[in-house]
């Protein structure tokens, strides 16, 4: 049986490009990055992200980590990169 990419594993809606909000919760700190590129259900809402922007989100939680703030709420931007 051949499975469809563009389908939801959860719920068969379909997958679409768009933008997620992104959480990490560090126990002391907070890192919200906003506007991340993401695939989306537009049934379920389920979200999947690249390994790419995966490897982006990890630079810019390290980033806010070393600032030492409680929270720390960014737009995603290959820019935020240092």
């Amino acid at each position: 049986m051949k499975t469809n990419e563009n389908r939801c594993p959860i719920c068969n809606g379909e997958k679409e490009q768009g933008k997620v909000t992104f959480t990490v919760d560090l126990g002391t700190n907070l890192v919200v990055i906003r506007e991340t590129p993401a695939t989306v259900c537009s049934l379920c809402g389920e979200e999947w992200i690249s390994d790419e922007v995966a490897e982006n989100i990890e630079a810019m939680v390290q980033e806010a980590k070393s600032k030492n703030r409680m929270i720390e709420v960014v737009n995603f931007s290959l820019e935020n990169v240092a």
